[in-house]
Formats: C-alpha cells, sequence, structure tokens
C-alpha cells in the first residue's frame, strides 16, 4: 500500500509526510511565518523553497563533517527526504553574541561576545511557553539521560564551531541558533528539524554603516525590512560559495 503523501505532522513551519519506506518521512517547508508562539503570523511566497535549500545546504555540509543528520536527499523544491526519528522534546540554543532574550532575562548588554559561547536548554512544549530548563530539572523530568546529554552538548558545539566559519565565509556573523536532536530507528542521536534564517540570528557583515543589519527572521518579527529579500541574500551566497562542494 502507498503510504506517501499521508500526513504525519503539521507545525508552525513545516509539514511532516509519510513515505513508502516506513523508516523515512518526507519534510516539507511552508511559507507560513510565525513569531511570539504563534502570536504574530503571516505567509510569504517563496519562504519554504529558500528555507529549504538552505535547510538541505547546510545538512549535506554538517554531513560532510561527520555531524550526524537526518536528512537523506533532496525531494522536491520545498521538501526533503529524511530519517523518521523520535524528537528529543528539548530545544538546544547556542549563544555566540548576546542579544535578546538573554539580554532581558540578564544584566547582560546586547552585543556582547561571549568568550565561549552559551548552551541553553528549553522544554519543547507550546503550552508552556518553552521554559528555561536547568540540567537538573531535565534530570528530574526524565526527558534524557546524563549520556545522551553530554553527546548533545558534545555535538552542539561541534556543529557552533562548524557553522561559525561557514557563514564567516559567506560574510554573515552566526549570532544565535537553536536546534533539536532524535533518535533515528537504530536509536543513534541525530540533528533534526531545519536549519534556517527561522531559527537563527544571523548579521550581514558586509553592513557598512556599523549598525546591525538582519538576515533572519528577526526582520519579520520586529518589522525589519523584506523577509523573503533577506532570506534570498543568504541563499545566493551559499550559492556563490558552497553549492559546488555540497
Amino acid at each position: 500500500m502507498n503510504i506517501e503523501n499521508k500526513l504525519i505532522y503539521e507545525g508552525k513551519a513545516k509539514k511532516i509526510f509519510a513515505n513508502n519506506n516506513p523508516a523515512e518521512v518526507i519534510v516539507e517547508f511552508k511559507d507560513d511565518a510565525t513569531a511570539f508562539n504563534a502570536a504574530k503570523k503571516s505567509s510569504f511566497e517563496g519562504k519554504g523553497e529558500l528555507n529549504c535549500f538552505i535547510s538541505e545546504t547546510i545538512f549535506k555540509y554538517l554531513t560532510n563533517q561527520n555531524i550526524p543528520t537526518h536528512y537523506i536527499n533532496s525531494n522536491s523544491k520545498s521538501s526533503f527526504i529524511a530519517q523518521k526519528v523520535d524528537i528529543i522534546p528539548l530545544e538546544v540554543v547556542v549563544r555566540n553574541t548576546a542579544y535578546g532574550s538573554i539580554c532581558k532575562q540578564t544584566n547582560i548588554k546586547p552585543g556582547t561576545v561571549f568568550k565561549e559561547p552559551l548552551i541553553d536548554f528549553y522544554f519543547k512544549d507550546d503550552d508552556l511557553n518553552d521554559p528555561l530548563l536547568t540540567i537538573d530539572r531535565i534530570k528530574l523530568m526524565g526527558i534524557i539521560e546524563q549520556e545522551e546529554l553530554i553527546v548533545i552538548r558534545e555535538l552542539t558545539n561541534k556543529i557552533n564551531l562548524i557553522l561559525t566559519e561557514f557563514f564567516s565565509t559567506i560574510q554573515i556573523n552566526l549570532v544565535d541558533f537553536k536546534v533539536e536532536y532524535g533518535r533515528n530507528h537504530n536509536g543513534q542521536i541525530v540533528l533534526a528539524d531545519e536549519f534556517s534564517p527561522d531559527n537563527c540570528r544571523l548579521w550581514d557583515l558586509q553592513a557598512n554603516n556599523g549598525n546591525i543589519k538582519s538576515l533572519d527572521k528577526d526582520r519579520f518579527r520586529h518589522d525589519l525590512g523584506d523577509l523573503i529579500e533577506a532570506y534570498s541574500e543568504i541563499s545566493n551566497r551559499i550559492k556563490k560559495i558552497f553549492i559546488s562542494s555540497t
């Protein structure tokens, strides 16, 4: 029986469909954009294709750097085939430069560059508004084993080093980002979900006026400019430098 195209899950920015291989899924990117836990919503034509291309390119790049990911291969302009994984309900946030919530919750000034990346864990639960977790709370809640948490921290640090250099090559500062992990059918922890301007802050290093020029979803969050223009700029820079090597 052909089970392909059966919708398994629909999130704010993606749909997950079954594939004929039960160990695989099809990840389709939507044109929708949300912010502030979906309090602000809109749609931008072409956004799904741009995020799919950027995510695919980054997953391929990370795979070549020996980072395990759920990505398998391309499917269409707005979708790719991935391993079916059980998502670990943790949002792992890496901060290289202080901005956003970290500055609202502490006395750290925006733009402060950290000597070492700060890794924060949030409980992936919209009803609870994705609260910040301590290591002890993660243990108390039984979300993940301590050994697995160590694996996730190590992978996240490696990903940060690799992608900081990746974006620097195309004159972009990787300020912060969110990633998610899952267990595949072999029980291996792999990088899952996506890596796109929707889930990271990217500042244009080519901006010459001394001001921050965002090339990410902050444009939508705070009405800073055209979203598709920014995502297209990232896509074009990636194609110019990296497309031949992925």
